[in-house]
């Protein structure tokens, strides 16, 4: 759970941080929409980083990386940060293969974003919180190409702003991950572009520099942010540094395809949440 000053604690989130929680993870597990946030909407990111923290002890898979939100200068906090973190989870990552289906929630929230993904290829100093793009981009890493899955049993999720989106997981249901990018610490980032299409209509395009700082100024957030929360990056963690053409709203049976320029297309296609497994009562 995230303090004030953003270092993880070990005390519980208090009662109401942790019933908003349970609610989201409880819609989540049972693929339903929420008729509004549930509860009281954190005081500031920093609350909101505990509720995100306690649902993912509540989350019953692992962690494999972390989304990288931008947030725009007038939707900051006292905290200063201008992107979030979303959690990625083993069972919402899939390898890109012909057409990839994945889910949204039925009656909240569903889009695709193109990105940009790191994967660290050796663990990151544990006391160390602050980087700059370039000490980031020293760090041993592949890049990837992408598609997030934002997806909320809250359709007001992004209009309510970035406390309540760091409060649902980031708004993350997934990453469809594509292929490796050769030799990318040497690629100038303004030559990596791409367009997204939702049924066969272009929606938007853009690339690795649409978001200020481009892809390594969201690594290097990444990084700072997780080791001060008490979660240091380590090998093989995945960062999805942020939307390259935008946010793309999708329904469910409607097909996305996301071009980058001269190095891969992926096809998707949404489909809706369905319930997870309740699991198994201990004995």
């Amino acid at each position: 759970m995230s303090t004030d000053n953003g270092i993880l604690e070990e005390a519980p989130a208090p009662p109401e941080l942790a019933a908003i929680a349970t609610r989201f993870v409880r819609a989540r597990r049972r693929g339903e929409a929420l008729p509004g946030f549930p509860g009281d909407i954190p005081a500031d990111l920093a609350s909101a980083y505990r509720v995100q923290d306690h649902a993912i002890a509540l989350w019953p898979d692992r962690l494999v990386g972390w989304k990288v939100g931008y947030i725009a200068a007038e939707r900051r906090d006292v905290s200063g940060d201008d992107r979030l973190l979303g959690p990625i989870f083993a069972g919402k990552l899939q390898r890109a293969a012909g057409e990839v289906a994945f889910e949204i929630y039925p009656g909240g929230f569903g889009a695709v974003e193109a990105e940009y993904v790191l994967r660290l290829d050796a663990d990151a100093p544990a006391d160390r919180f602050a980087w700059t793009a370039e000490e980031a981009a020293r760090l041993p890493s592949t890049l990837f190409l992408g598609v997030e899955v934002a997806s909320s049993p809250l359709a007001t999720i992004n209009e309510l702003g970035p406390i309540v989106v760091v409060s649902d997981f980031g708004n993350n249901n997934g990453l469809i991950l594509g292929p490796e990018v050769a030799g990318w610490q040497a690629l100038d980032e303004s030559t990596l572009l791409a367009e997204t299409f939702i049924d066969g209509a272009s929606v938007g395009r853009g690339g690795a520099l649409r978001l200020p700082g481009g892809l390594r100024t969201a690594f290097a957030f990444a990084l700072g942010r997780s080791a001060r929360r008490g979660r240091p990056l380590k090998r093989g963690d995945l960062v999805a540094t942020g939307n390259a053409t935008g946010i793309h709203d999708i329904a469910a049976g409607q097909s996305a395809r996301v071009v980058f320029d001269g190095l891969a297309q992926l096809d998707l296609r949404a489909r809706p949440a369905r319930a997870e497994p309740e699991p198994e009562p201990e004995v």
